[in-house]
C-alpha cells in the first residue's frame, strides 16, 4: 500500500501543473561583498508550508541571507504540509530552472527520492532545513539548517529547575511530560532532552529520579525508590481530546509539581486540561508549566502567568542558515550541519522585538 500510494503521488504530479502563485516569493540582490555571490545567483527554496507564521519567518530569515550574500532566492511551498505532491511538483520545477543550489525541508522524503537523484545528476547541491531530508541518498545533502531539538528540550528543562526546586524534599514529588507522540524524532528529540536534562540537574544535587508512564523514555529507576518521579503521557492518538485526558491525568494528582508539553499540541492539552478544573492547577504558586513552540492560546497563557514560559525555535535562523549553506556549497566551500537554536521566552521578554519575531499564532 505504501509504494502505491507513492507512485500515485508521483504520477498526480506529473499529470498536474499546480499553480505556485500565491505559494511563492523571491528577493535578491546583486553585490561583491566578501564571499558575496553574483546577482543571479540563484537559490531556490522549498519549505514545508507557505501561509504559517513559521514558514513567513524562515522566509524572512532566507531573504536575510540573501541579502548578505548577494544570491537571488525563490521561496515556495505548499498549501499544508500534508500536500506531498504538490512540493514534489515545486521541487521538479526548482530543479528544472538549474539553480546553484536548492535549500530543502521534505514533506516524504520517499517521494521525493527520483527528484532528488535527478539533483544529483545535475551537480546540484541541496541543503536540508528545518526537519531535514532524511532517508535521502548518501551524498545528496551536503548540511542540514536545523533546531538540535534535544538541545532545545534541554532548553525548557534548564528554565523549569530553579522555579521548582525548592520544591522538591523529602517527600517525593512529580513532574509530568505531555508527549504529543512517541515516534517523530523532533518530538521524541524535545521530549528525551527535557528529560534528560532534568535528570541531570537532579542528580547533580543528590536526587533519585524515576521515569515512568511509557517505555520509550522510561529508565531502571523504581517510583517507589525515587524522590522525583518524571511521568511521561502519549495519547493513543492525536487529537484535542486525547491530548487533554493525558494533561488531566497528571494534573489531578496530589504529588504533582511541574508540568512540561514538548510542541503545540501538548502545550495545548495542558492548558484546556487545566480550563476543566474549577480553579486554575496552574501558577507560579502551584504547579509550574512550560511549554515548547508558540500558538496563542500558549501566548496568552505566558501572559497570564498560567506558564512560566515556552520555548521556541528560531525560524529567521532557520532560513537565513538554509540559504547561507546553500551559497557556500554551491561555491564549492565544504560545509557541515548547523544548530540554528533555541529560545526561552516568558512574561519578562514575549513581547520584545528578539523574540515577538520567532512567535506565530
Amino acid at each position: 500500500m505504501r509504494k502505491s500510494f507513492k507512485f500515485a503521488i508521483i504520477a498526480a504530479a506529473a499529470a498536474s501543473a499546480l499553480a505556485l502563485t500565491a505559494c511563492s516569493s523571491s528577493k535578491s540582490a546583486d553585490g561583491d561583498k566578501g564571499g558575496s555571490a553574483s546577482g543571479d545567483f540563484k537559490v531556490e527554496v522549498i519549505a514545508k508550508g507557505f501561509q504559517h507564521d513559521f514558514w513567513k519567518a524562515v522566509n524572512k530569515g532566507a531573504e536575510k541571507a540573501a541579502d548578505e550574500f548577494g544570491a537571488k532566492i525563490t521561496f515556495v511551498g505548499p498549501q499544508n504540509e500534508t500536500a506531498i505532491a504538490e512540493q514534489l511538483e515545486q521541487l521538479n520545477n526548482a530543479i528544472n530552472k538549474n539553480p546553484k543550489a536548492i535549500a530543502l525541508a521534505a514533506l516524504d522524503t520517499e517521494a521525493e527520492l527520483d527528484a532528488i537523484k535527478q539533483a544529483q545528476s545535475k551537480n546540484i547541491p541541496i541543503i536540508g532545513f528545518d526537519s531535514g531530508v532524511p532517508g535521502a541518498p548518501e551524498g545528496a545533502i551536503k548540511a542540514t539548517a536545523s533546531t538540535d531539538n534535544h538541545a532545545a528540550g534541554g532548553n525548557a528543562a534548564e528554565h523549569m529547575f530553579p522555579l521548582i526546586e525548592k520544591k522538591i524534599g523529602d517527600t517525593p514529588v512529580r513532574i509530568g511530560v505531555v508527549s504529543q507522540e512517541a515516534n517523530s524524532l523532533s518530538i521524541t528529540q524535545r521530549t528525551s532532552g527535557f528529560i534528560d536534562k532534568m535528570v541531570e540537574l537532579l542528580e547533580k544535587k543528590g536526587v533519585k529520579v524515576a521515569v515512568v508512564g511509557h517505555d520509550k523514555f522510561k529508565n531502571n529507576v523504581a517510583e517507589s525508590d525515587a524522590k522525583v518521579i518524571i511521568e511521561v503521557r502519549v495519547p493513543a492518538q492525536v487529537d484535542d481530546a486525547a491530548g487533554k485526558t493525558e494533561a488531566s491525568t497528571v494534573l489531578e494528582k496530589a504529588d504533582t509539581i511541574a508540568i512540561y508539553g514538548s510542541n503545540e499540541f501538548a502545550a495545548k492539552a495542558i492548558i484546556n486540561a487545566n480550563g476543566s478544573f474549577k480553579e486554575s492547577k496552574l501558577g507560579a504558586d502551584k504547579i509550574i508549566a512550560v511549554g515548547f513552540d508558540s500558538g496563542a492560546l500558549q501566548q496568552d497563557a505566558i501572559r497570564n502567568g498560567v506558564f512560566a514560559g515556552s520555548v521556541t525555535q528560531d525560524p529567521i535562523q532557520i532560513g537565513y542558515q538554509a540559504v547561507k549553506l546553500a551559497v557556500e556549497s554551491a561555491q564549492g566551500k565544504e560545509v557541515k550541519d548547523v544548530d540554528t537554536g533555541s529560545k526561552w521566552y516568558d512574561a519578562s521578554n514575549i513581547d520584545s522585538d528578539e523574540i515577538k519575531a520567532l512567535l506565530y499564532q
